[in-house]
């Protein structure tokens, strides 16, 4: 598992409490390698592995990133992965968009929030131990939808576009990063379309054999991260290390 990193390096992963937050925490420990795991969700709920940190952290609010960084001390981090993400909320309203009638300003801000500017304020806020001399990735997910290149079919406004968004954002922080700690690399990944409740009421449309389970996505995403080298940071791949079109 992620050779260019050290033995008993630090992980944190965010959205710890969500499917493939919590598949990618449970893929860390099932190795050996991993010394420090640091799960952060805004439930935590406990685990019996000694290695394992459960931080309740809202890292949608300013705060709570902030106690994320206080936690970390500047502490080195060899791996961040951010699973943090939304495309519906049936107490908010929010759904997919099917035409530009649908188009609701709160909706989008709240996507644009949650997708592209949490995931950017995660990164400033864990710049003092992602910056060094040590290996350090920061994945954080995407979606294919993101991809402008890729759009042929229309539709799902506000999670298209906040999702190119969260794209850019790590592609231009990338670019940073690379001043602060020449070791250190960012990607994007697709997940492919996971057993979440995130993909819930879009399943009856998935073709057989295309949905996948958070343990699968989680292991095939820890793998494809043995791609993302500082030479490639920013890239965008999905679950099989394909590259995605921007």
């Amino acid at each position: 598992m992620l050779p260019r990193l050290p033995d008993d390096f630090t992980a944190v992963v965010t959205g710890a409490s969500g499917g493939i937050g919590t598949a990618v925490v449970e893929a860390l420990l099932a190795s050996d390698r991993p010394g420090r795991v640091i799960a952060v969700s805004r439930s935590a709920p406990p685990h019996p592995d000694p290695r394992i940190e459960s931080l309740a952290l809202d890292l949608g609010t300013p705060d709570g990133a902030e106690a994320l960084a206080r936690a970390l001390d500047g502490t080195p981090v060899h791996l961040v992965f951010n699973a943090i993400g939304m495309l519906h909320d049936e107490a908010l309203g929010i759904e997919p968009e099917k035409k530009l009638d649908d188009l609701d300003a709160e909706a989008m801000a709240r996507l644009y929030h949650v997708n592209a500017i949490t995931p950017a304020l995660l990164l400033k806020a864990l710049q003092p131990s992602l910056k060094g001399h040590h290996p350090a990735l920061f994945a954080s997910l995407s979606a294919r939808v993101g991809s402008i290149g890729d759009n042929r079919l229309g539709g799902w406004y506000a999670y298209r576009a906040s999702k190119a968004a969260h794209n850019m954002l790590m592609k231009t922080a990338a670019v940073e990063l690379r001043r602060l700690n020449r070791q250190a690399a960012i990607a994007c990944l697709h997940p492919g379309t996971t057993d979440t409740p995130l993909s819930a009421p879009f399943q009856a449309r998935i073709p057989e054999g295309k949905l996948f389970t958070p343990a699968f996505v989680a292991e095939r995403l820890l793998d494809v991260l043995e791609q993302c080298t500082p030479e490639r940071s920013g890239i965008f791949l999905d679950w099989a290390g394909e590259e995605v079109a921007w």
